[in-house]
């Protein structure tokens, strides 16, 4: 159900696509580096390019159990209907051997292809007589199941960028080649802050008025996934000496401020006129539901040289789709990532409902896949105060401003699971 938010129409917003842009250009990677080992490297960023140490593979290895034959002896076998000798056993770790003409190996997957070998035959295709001679069945091709070597990777070459972010499988392709530390960009040092005189701590007694603080315990999750240290400043109360206080500490001890809430424009509002006292602001307000009041700003003396601050709103769902859908990318490109592309393709809309006007809609949907096509329903209840909805969905329906939602209408489906990553 959209809230009565739906009918107001604020001036003077920015789109949601150029306000990601300008957050992406604005993010210069923190500076230094240091040195881990794989181990501890998981999900961080390397800070340089990482060369290749080896061939990979070093020789010519096989792709699968079978045998090892040279085709000029398997034809002049096929032509005398004897088969061809097993002279050899080749398992993986042998060394480099020569195969015997006329003679065929025994071999196991991954083991070096003897010299004079052109073709390994899986043991599947293959028949062994009384005399244990083998037999093959059906044509074999010059190269046939052989991994050749230096075919991945050639020593010298590069083999990760700098800027990629260190998966499992980026750590096991290191580990192939021997590398045991590797040089990554410094953890990324956020400082949070919470604004809001209701706000409380999960596991505290509540009373009337009182609300849990789910943004921080969301916020240090996220971070949490993106390898990032956190410097948690707590519940800061609606005043302007105390948001003060906590912008200051912040400024000198983060590479990024995000606090939560107070970015609205009521009289309890006080991080934009502090954060224009401290610092200055890039823009505030985006075109988006929800999501409409975030900041970009700066504490110091100007925006290169200041600490940068992200204001989300007090509404969790807008907090979580402020994150994701703009404060994300800054915080990658600050890691010195290229921050991914956003990825969206249609997708039918299983429901009916009204428009937001002025602003670009995201509903929080699940696919339904029953009819072999997908089809979104919502999620639950689409109130920016609602993490219900947040918490199952599949991702977002994107609604373009003042278009209503029609069963059976295409629009674009973003993904939640690319903000994960």
């Amino acid at each position: 159900m959209n809230c009565g938010c739906a009918e107001v129409v604020t001036p003077g917003l920015l789109d949601l696509f150029e306000a990601r842009a300008r957050l992406i250009e604005a993010a210069v990677p923190v500076a230094g580096s240091e040195r881990l080992a794989l181990a501890g490297a998981t999900g961080r960023v390397l800070a340089e390019d990482v060369m290749a140490a080896l061939d990979l593979p070093g020789v010519d290895n096989c792709a699968m159990d079978g045998y090892a034959l040279c085709l000029a002896d398997l034809e002049d076998a096929r032509a005398k209907d004897c088969g061809l000798t097993m002279a050899q056993r080749v398992p993986a770790g042998a060394g480099v051997l020569h195969l015997p003409p006329g003679g065929c190996a025994r071999i196991f997957t991954g083991a070096p292809v003897p010299l004079g070998a052109d073709a390994v035959v899986p043991q599947e295709r293959t028949r062994l007589d009384a005399r244990g001679h083998v037999h093959v069945e059906g044509a074999v091709s010059a190269g046939a199941n052989i991994r050749r070597r230096g075919e991945e990777t050639r020593a010298g070459e590069r083999l990760l960028a700098a800027g990629t972010r260190l998966a499992p499988a980026a750590i096991a392709l290191l580990a192939s080649h021997g590398i045991a530390e590797v040089p990554v960009r410094p953890r990324l040092t956020v400082a949070l802050i919470s604004t809001g005189d209701e706000l409380i701590e999960p596991g505290s007694p509540r009373g009337p008025g009182q609300v849990y603080n789910s943004n921080a315990a969301m916020l240090r999750a996220l971070l949490a996934q993106q390898q990032c240290a956190v410097l948690d400043l707590g519940i800061v109360g609606d005043t302007v000496p105390a948001l003060r206080e906590a912008f200051i500490v912040a400024r000198g001890s983060a590479d990024l401020v995000i606090c939560t809430g107070g970015v609205s424009v009521g009289e309890e509002d006080h991080v934009r006129p502090v954060l224009e006292r401290l610092g200055g602001i890039a823009f505030h307000g985006v075109a988006v539901k929800p999501g409409k009041p975030f900041a970009f700003g700066w504490l110091g003396p100007d925006a290169e040289r200041g600490t940068p601050l992200i204001g989300l709103p007090g509404n969790p769902v807008a907090s979580l789709v402020g994150w994701q859908w703009l404060a994300l990318p800054f915080v990658h490109g600050r890691q010195g990532r290229a921050p991914a592309p956003l990825q969206y393709y249609p997708v039918v809309a299983g429901f009916s409902q009204r428009g937001a006007r002025g602003r670009r809609e995201l509903l929080r949907v699940v696919l339904d896949w029953t009819g072999g096509a997908p089809v979104a329903f919502l999620a639950g209840g689409q109130g920016s105060h609602m993490l219900g909805a947040a918490s199952q969905a599949h991702g977002y329906l994107m609604i373009e401003a003042d278009t209503h939602v029609e069963e059976g209408n295409a629009h674009g489906f973003c993904p939640v699971a690319q903000f994960l990553d």
